[in-house]
């Protein structure tokens, strides 16, 4: 039996915790007189109002929550959140479609990252400003940050961090979820922080230098500018921001280690850092090859250019610094394959994930092991450990899932009129929240010319992605609303 009533205690409070965040914008838009001041007031006002009800109706409610009230609440967070969050655009009219604007919203809180702005710049600073708080919000989950406080209720938040966490398993850093919760929040504030700073340094203003700082550790890719940070030519820039991106893509309770706990043995010897480091250099090397022989950079810029594309794309943050469509198309190619590979479980990053494509890689090395030696017990080890047969299964179900919806999102975008490859860059952008895709939904256009009907595929995609396929799919089945 699902717990309605908490369930609704719950949205209640994460619209009055929209709200606050609506009225930080507010007042910004106010500091340098924006014409989205209004809009902003009105989206605030709205979403006080709607709290408020719902708040009351969880009032006398049981103060448990089930793994299934979980998955509820996840989803409708996520849903809810890009409800009201897209009014500021829609009321101040400079996205007066409810589509886009819904679009921009859903792409923003899943850290997808995708655009149909085409001219970014022309926005006031309240919405440019709000446009990353969104990516910074959902980049470490709005649940994540509500089970901070949800000793409020007096519930456990287990079952919400094991819906919205990103992987085939989290990790707990102390005993307490709640705990946990405030210290990966430190860290995802230090980031930001220490980004901010580096990124002043660079002579980067300090507003662009914010919004910046919290789309890289949302590993989101919203920028202040139309060209991303291609607009600001600076070569320290780019690699303060390449920095950040990787460092935001390592699993955070590795990251509270490394900076709180100074373990740098156990974060260095971990197997998914290894297979994330290997990736990012083995693609790095490749491409920068690749530029030497068919560009005219030099080694230098080759190597920067290289270094930042597949950062970006491995933990899915889409910032860009040059038009790879530009580039010899055999490296569009090892666009979309890096696209796949995602960056490691436990942090702000979308994609399949390091720990999945170590667990698969290895299964796959046992089968033919096997076949040689057919009565050896051959397990599949990480980090020394033998991973369950039920950690296998889930793992190989993602991957199947995984495919499978790329494939149906792939016939679903051609039936509304995409072609063949602009189709499969926009399902696996979406799907693994990405945002620059290849053909009209490359680094240089935005999605602006997508049908409508393809702009709402791709938000439910979007969705889907963030939450790690599986609890968005069971709220679709008539199994999970049954009473046992």
């Amino acid at each position: 039996m699902i717990n309605w009533k908490m369930i609704y205690k719950i949205m209640g409070f994460l619209l009055f915790i929209e709200a606050g965040f609506l009225s930080l914008c507010t007042a910004l838009s106010f500091f340098y007189d924006g014409a989205d001041l209004p809009a902003f007031i009105i989206s605030t006002l709205i979403t006080i109002a709607v709290g408020i009800p719902l708040s009351y109706a969880g009032k006398q409610a049981e103060r448990k929550l089930s793994r299934k009230d979980g998955y509820v609440v996840v989803t409708f967070a996520w849903i809810l959140f890009s409800l009201f969050g897209m009014l500021p655009y829609y009321i101040s009219g400079y996205i007066p479609n409810l589509t886009n604007a819904f679009f921009e919203t859903m792409s923003g809180f899943t850290t997808t990252g995708a655009s149909i702005l085409d001219d970014i710049e022309s926005l006031p600073h309240g919405l440019l400003f709000w446009r990353s708080m969104t990516q910074w919000i959902g980049g470490m989950g709005i649940v994540i940050f509500t089970i901070a406080v949800l000793p409020i209720f007096g519930v456990g938040g287990i079952q919400l961090f094991a819906a919205e966490a990103t992987g085939p398993k989290f990790d707990k850093i102390t005993p307490r979820i709640d705990v946990t919760a405030k210290w990966i929040w430190t860290i995802y504030l230090g980031l930001t922080m220490a980004e901010t700073i580096l990124l002043m340094a660079g002579d980067m203003p300090f507003f662009d230098s914010v919004c910046h700082a919290m789309t890289t550790t949302a590993t989101g890719g919203f920028s202040t500018k139309q060209a991303s940070i291609a607009a600001f030519n600076s070569p320290y820039i780019e690699y303060v921001i390449t920095s950040f991106m990787f460092l935001s893509g390592i699993n955070f309770s590795l990251l509270y280690l490394l900076f709180l706990k100074g373990s740098f043995k156990r974060v260095f010897s971990d197997t998914e850092i290894r297979w994330y480091v290997n990736t990012i250099l083995l693609f790095t090397i490749i491409i920068t090859i690749g530029l030497l022989l068919t560009s005219t950079m030099d080694i230098e810029e080759a190597f920067r250019k290289a270094s930042f594309l597949v950062i970006s794309l491995q933990t899915t943050c889409g910032f860009i610094t040059a038009d790879y469509m530009q580039w010899a198309p055999p490296l569009w190619m090892l666009t979309t394959i890096i696209t796949y590979c995602g960056a490691c479980a436990g942090s702000t990053s979308g994609g399949i994930k390091c720990i999945r494509s170590v667990i698969m890689a290895r299964i796959a090395k046992n089968e033919f092991r096997q076949i040689l030696h057919p009565n050896a017990v051959l397990p599949v080890r990480v980090n020394g450990l033998s991973v369950s047969a039920t950690t296998k299964s889930t793992v190989l179900a993602f991957f199947v899932v995984f495919v499978l919806l790329v494939f149906i999102g792939w016939f679903t975008m051609m039936i509304i009129g995409l072609d063949f490859d602009d189709a499969y860059s926009v399902v696996i952008s979406s799907l693994a929240n990405v945002g620059p895709g290849i053909g009209m939904c490359g680094p240089a256009f935005s999605w602006d010319a997508l049908p409508d009907a393809a702009k709402w595929l791709s938000t439910i995609y979007m969705l889907i992605g963030r939450l790690e396929l599986f609890t968005v799919l069971l709220l679709l089945s008539p199994t999970f609303w049954k009473k046992r």
